[in-house]
């Protein structure tokens, strides 16, 4: 049950982050294309590269931690981090084909779904 409260507060503190930086960024840039969440996509991909490596291979971190910040925290300011860090460690393990494969899947897959998502409101 800890570990869940340690991912729930993550979870909490990242979509507010998430939220902030965008509005900043949409108010800094516009709003005609989506910078906000390319930002927060992109700086949560950085983040998740460099704590999975220092986690990993740098420091020894309390499991609850890890939580906090991995799933929680990064899981609530982007999603897209979790994707990223998953394909490349399956580039980094040599399993191109699966990248790739994942990759595409996610991209023509989520596009799919959010247009059948689209109609099945327009239709409902």
């Amino acid at each position: 049950m800890e570990k869940y409260l340690f991912i729930g507060l993550g979870g909490f503190l990242g979509s507010i982050a998430r939220y902030a930086l965008s509005n900043a960024v949409y108010r800094t840039a516009g709003e005609l294309f989506p910078y906000g969440t390319l930002t927060v996509n992109i700086i949560g991909c950085f983040v998740i590269g460099l704590l999975m490596t220092l986690f990993q291979e740098r420091m020894a971190v309390q499991p609850n931690l890890r939580f906090f910040m991995i799933i929680g925290v990064l899981g609530g300011f982007t999603t897209f981090s979790s994707f990223s860090y998953e394909t490349f460690a399956l580039i980094k393990a040599g399993s191109f084909f699966d990248a790739t494969v994942n990759s595409v899947a996610s991209l023509i897959g989520c596009l799919l779904a959010t247009w059948g998502g689209y109609l099945a409101g327009k239709n409902f």
